[in-house]
């Protein structure tokens, strides 16, 4: 038909890709609820730059944020309270940006007034800059 695209035409190939991670995800977490090796199996598999960046943010949950449960979602590490992906990290190359992002989602009460940061970039990790994630777990997880 004239006009009309085809439905695959509206999504890259990763964010195709991650759709089927994660519907993956979703048949495999039936009866399953070792989420940690699933998402240090993730993490394996990342390139190097990326790798060492999520090694260290699951460290810094772990660490400040012991009540939240690592889990994968659409093929990232992510961590989840009450069964709730709570944030996530996506890495620079699983959709081929210049950088990875930190994210959190709307059950992270990071509410400031009208409008607020829900995502950040990352290029490394700093004494600063793990201070900044140490704060914002905090708050996120109160």
């Amino acid at each position: 038909m004239a006009g009309r695209k085809r439905a695959d035409e509206g999504f890259s190939a990763q964010e195709r890709a991650a759709m089927k991670e994660r519907a993956q995800e979703l048949r495999a977490r039936k009866g399953r609820t070792d989420g940690e090796a699933d998402l240090l199996a993730k993490i394996a598999e990342l390139p190097e730059e990326d790798r060492a960046l999520a090694e260290r943010v699951h460290a810094l949950v772990t660490e400040h944020a012991p009540g939240l449960v690592a889990k994968t979602y659409y093929g990232m590490p992510a961590w989840a309270k009450d069964g709730k992906v709570l944030c996530f990290l996506q890495p620079a190359g699983k959709f081929k940006t210049r950088y990875a992002t930190l994210g959190f989602n709307d059950n992270a009460p990071l509410d400031d007034g009208v409008m607020w940061p829900t995502s950040y970039a990352l290029t490394a990790l700093t004494p600063d800059s793990e201070a900044a994630i140490t704060a914002l777990l905090t708050r996120a997880t109160a």
